[in-house]
């Protein structure tokens, strides 16, 4: 049976009225958005605080990337705030049972990011544990960046060894390169710049998901 895969709309702002803004478009077009959440440290940019999310409840149901160190001082707030899961980067901490667990006692899914020079292979120990696996196909924290093709690889690595994984990818994706990506054996491509940057976002994520799924 043919994989469905899912193009997700990433937020990244850290002016809280343009979240607002690019979160009331993606509420217009998608049922599940990304918001990305970074610290200044793990990656050079800032973005919203995870506490003002409490004042900006999501009307669409979310996932938070957070690009930051100490994940887990932000999951009870997340958490309030109504998210559905979060994913943390696994070069963020040192501590990552700790966190699925904390996760799971507040009834969170638990995704682990990976940035493009982490092998796969630390994920083995945790891949019982956790919901999802999130491919950076970037070097974190910024929209635009230049994809990394030699990314996909893990993703078909991962594929071929755990039919069942859900795995996405996360940075530089372009209409041109889609096609590409979504033959890597993914579940959902997460999309920034290639939506929210277009003079119709909506109409790109309808592209962006046809190219996915043709």
């Amino acid at each position: 049976m043919k994989r469905s895969i899912k193009i997700v709309p990433a937020i990244l702002t850290d002016d809280l009225k343009e979240f607002q803004l690019l979160l009331g478009q993606a509420h217009t077009f998608s049922n599940w958005v990304q918001i990305d959440l970074m610290d200044g440290l793990f990656v050079p940019s800032r973005s919203i605080p995870p506490s003002s999310l409490l004042h900006t409840k999501p009307e669409v149901r979310w996932e938070a990337h957070m690009m930051m160190f100490y994940p887990e001082r932000e999951l009870k707030d997340l958490k309030k705030a109504g998210a559905d899961r979060v994913i943390f980067h696994y070069e963020a901490t040192d501590d990552h049972q700790t966190i699925i667990n904390s996760c799971r006692e507040l009834e969170l899914g638990a995704g682990i990011a990976l940035n493009p020079r982490t092998g796969i292979e630390v994920l083995l120990p945790l891949l019982s544990e956790i919901d999802c696996v999130l491919l950076m196909s970037v070097n974190p924290g910024f929209y635009g960046a230049k994809f990394i093709p030699g990314v996909l690889e893990k993703a078909r690595s991962l594929r071929s060894r755990f039919p069942e994984l859900e795995i996405g990818i996360d940075g530089g994706v372009k209409e041109t390169n889609l096609k590409l990506i979504a033959e890597s054996g993914v579940d959902s491509i997460c999309v920034g710049s290639a939506i929210f940057l277009s003079s119709d976002p909506a109409a790109s994520f309808r592209k962006l998901s046809s190219l996915a799924n043709p």
